[in-house]
């Protein structure tokens, strides 16, 4: 019996307002993973960035955009 089975096996003879608490902690859980892998992107990213946060780049700052 895989995990998924297991699980199932054990909410299905849960009241449904039980089985809701389980289904939105569920839900809680795989969007906490998600928030979490934003995160990594979003650090990964602010660490490329200062690299062209320097005085020999500030030559750019005065170029204006099209």
């Amino acid at each position: 019996m895989t995990l998924a089975e297991q699980i199932y096996q054990t909410v299905k003879p849960l009241p449904e307002a039980v089985a809701q608490e389980i289904l939105d902690f569920a839900l809680f859980l795989r969007q906490r993973e998600e928030n979490s892998e934003w995160q990594n992107l979003m650090l990964a990213q602010s660490s490329a960035l200062a690299d062209w946060n320097n005085e020999e780049n500030e030559v750019w700052n005065d170029v204006p955009a099209l």
